[in-house]
Order: C-alpha cells, then sequence, then structure tokens
C-alpha cells in the first residue's frame, strides 16, 4: 500500500509539473512518458492489492465484507481505473473535458487512498 501511495504522490508531482509546463506554453519533455509509465504502475500496483487483499482475506475470513475496508477498496480501484480512462481520454485529444475530469478524479483518489489505508490499518490488527 506504501509503495501506491508514493507512486501517487509521484504522479501528482509530474502532473502538476505538466500543467505547470502547458500553461507557459513550454514543451512537456519526458514528462508525459514518466506520468503515463507512473499511471500504469499505479494501475497494477492498485489491481494486486485487490487480489491480495481478496485472497488473503478469503484465506483467514473464508468470505469478503468483514469492514468498510472492502468498500473503501473497491472505490479506489474504481477511481484509479477511471483516472487512467479520463488520462486516456487527454491523450487521444477527442474528449474537452477529460483534463478537469482527471484532475477532479484524481483529487478523489486521494481521499479514497487515505480512507483505505486507514481502514487496511484497522484489518492488519485484526490479523496481528
Amino acid at each position: 500500500m506504501g509503495l501506491a501511495i508514493a507512486t501517487y504522490g509521484l504522479l501528482a508531482a509530474v502532473g502538476l509539473t505538466i500543467r505547470s509546463r502547458r500553461s507557459r506554453g513550454l514543451p512537456w519533455g519526458p514528462w508525459g512518458w514518466v506520468h503515463r509509465g507512473l499511471g500504469v504502475a499505479l494501475v497494477l500496483l492498485v489491481l494486486l492489492l485487490l487480489a491480495i487483499g481478496i485472497v488473503g482475506t478469503l484465506g483467514h475470513f473464508g468470505s469478503l465484507g468483514h469492514s468498510p475496508h472492502l468498500l473503501a477498496g473497491l472505490v479506489v480501484v474504481t477511481l484509479t481505473l477511471g483516472a487512467a480512462l479520463s488520462g486516456w481520454s487527454i491523450g487521444l485529444g477527442t474528449d474537452e473535458d477529460a483534463r478537469s475530469r482527471h484532475g477532479a478524479v484524481v483529487l478523489l483518489l486521494g481521499l479514497a487512498l487515505a480512507w483505505v489505508g486507514a481502514s487496511g490499518w484497522i484489518v492488519v490488527q485484526k490479523y496481528l
């Protein structure tokens, strides 16, 4: 989870760099590729964490839904995929609202990551 949060932070920093350069009319340089690569890494990390969580919970408890952590995780997965899709729309240039939608989804994702981190801490305490 810490790696996913760190990746989110790096994505935010690179995204703000791209936004700043864009607003000043400067070329992005390699930042676009870095942002896309980090985005792919975040999607893969979140899906891996989802799989680990489901397998671990089923193995330990035999069923899902013992805490709000499942809902928080599903919200994070949904928002991560939504951010990736809206980012893809920006790259295609076919959707004028994609950039503002991407920003809104990314901000919500940050809140959801905080929620899943807090609820996950409670779950980890059950295992210990």
